[in-house]
C-alpha cells in the first residue's frame, strides 16, 4: 500500500492537471464558437460558387482547354493533408493520417511503390506523421494556421495550382476533417485536380436556368476555375480548424471527468491509508502501556 505521502501527492498532481484541463476546454470552447462562424460563413460563398463554376462549365465548349482540367497518365500523386499544429485534441489527427493512409493503398498504390507520392502538409501533426512514415513532406505551410487568412490559404493553393500546370503532379487529392458538431468530424477525402465534370456534379448542381454570359463563358471560367480551387482549400482549413477545436473540447472535457473520477478514487484510498495508519499507532500505544504495566 501507498504511503500517505505518496497518495497525498498523486492528489496534489491530478487536481493540477484538471485544472490544466478546465482551462483548456474553456479556452477551445472560446475558438470553437469564433471558428464555427467563420465556417458557417463561408460554406454558403463557396457552395454558390461552385454551382457557378458547374453552370458554366457545362456550358462551355472549350472548356477542356483549362491545364487545370488536363487529364493525364497518373504517375506522380500529390495529396493535402489537413491536420492540426498541436496535440491533445483526442483522436483528430491519427484518423486523418488513417484516411490519407487508407487513401493511398486503395488508390494509389502502384505510384506508392514506386516513391511517387508526396504529401502536402497544412499542419504539423500531420508532417511530423508523414515524415516518419518515409514520405516526401512539403512542409512549406505547415504554420498556416498560426496565421489563419484567406490570403495564407491563397498562397498554399496557388503553389498547388503552379505545379500541377507544370505537370509535376498529375492528379491532387484533399484530406481533411468537416466539421459537424462538437462531438463528430466528417473526414473527407475529395479530388482535388483536375477538374473534371465528375466532380464538380458531386460537389454542386448545374443550374438549369439559361444564362447570358458577359464575357463568354471561356473568359469567366479562366478566372473561376483557379479561384474556386483557392476557395475550396480556405474551406477545407476553416473546416479542419472547427473541427480541431471541437475536437479538444470534447477531449478535454473527458480529461476532466476521468481527472474527478481519479480524485476520488485517491481520496478514498488516501482516507482508508490514514484510518489504517492511526489504528496501527492505537495499537502501538496500548501495547506500549500494557508493556510499562508489566
Amino acid at each position: 500500500m501507498a504511503s500517505l505521502k505518496e497518495v497525498r501527492n498523486r492528489i496534489v498532481s491530478v487536481n493540477s492537471t484538471q485544472q490544466i484541463t478546465k482551462a483548456m476546454k474553456m479556452v477551445a470552447a472560446a475558438k470553437l464558437r469564433r471558428a464555427q462562424d467563420n465556417i458557417i460563413q463561408m460554406r454558403p460563398y463557396a457552395q454558390k460558387l461552385g454551382q457557378m463554376l458547374s453552370t458554366v462549365s457545362a456550358g462551355a465548349e472549350s472548356s477542356g482547354d483549362s491545364p487545370l482540367k488536363a487529364i493525364r497518365p497518373v504517375e506522380k500523386v500529390l495529396i493535402v493533408v489537413v491536420t492540426s499544429d498541436r496535440g491533445l485534441c483526442g483522436a483528430f489527427n491519427t484518423n486523418i493520417v488513417k484516411a490519407t493512409i487508407l487513401l493511398i493503398e486503395e488508390k494509389y498504390a502502384a505510384q506508392a511503390a514506386k516513391g511517387n507520392v508526396e504529401i502536402f502538409a497544412i499542419g504539423k501533426k500531420g508532417a511530423e506523421a508523414f515524415t516518419r512514415r518515409g514520405f516526401v513532406v512539403n512542409t512549406a505551410f505547415t504554420d498556416l494556421f498560426t496565421r489563419l487568412s484567406f490570403v495564407n490559404a491563397k498562397t498554399a493553393a496557388e503553389q498547388i495550382i503552379t505545379d500541377f500546370s507544370e505537370a509535376k503532379y498529375d492528379a491532387v487529392d484533399l484530406v481533411f476533417n468537416e466539421f459537424k458538431n462538437v462531438a463528430t468530424q466528417i473526414i473527407h477525402t475529395d479530388p482535388y485536380l483536375p477538374i473534371t465534370s465528375e466532380n464538380l456534379a458531386k460537389k454542386s448542381k448545374a443550374s438549369e436556368v439559361n444564362y447570358i454570359f458577359e464575357p463568354t463563358e471561356e473568359e469567366i471560367l479562366r478566372e473561376l476555375i483557379p479561384k474556386s480551387l483557392k476557395i475550396a482549400l480556405y474551406r477545407a482549413v476553416l473546416e479542419s480548424n472547427a473541427s480541431e477545436q471541437g475536437a479538444r473540447m470534447t477531449a478535454m472535457d473527458k480529461a476532466t471527468e476521468n481527472a474527478q473520477e481519479l480524485l476520488k478514487e485517491l481520496k478514498l484510498v488516501y482516507n482508508r491509508t490514514r484510518q489504517a495508519a492511526i489504528t496501527t499507532e492505537i495499537l502501538e500505544i496500548v501495547g506500549g502501556a500494557e508493556a510499562l504495566k508489566n
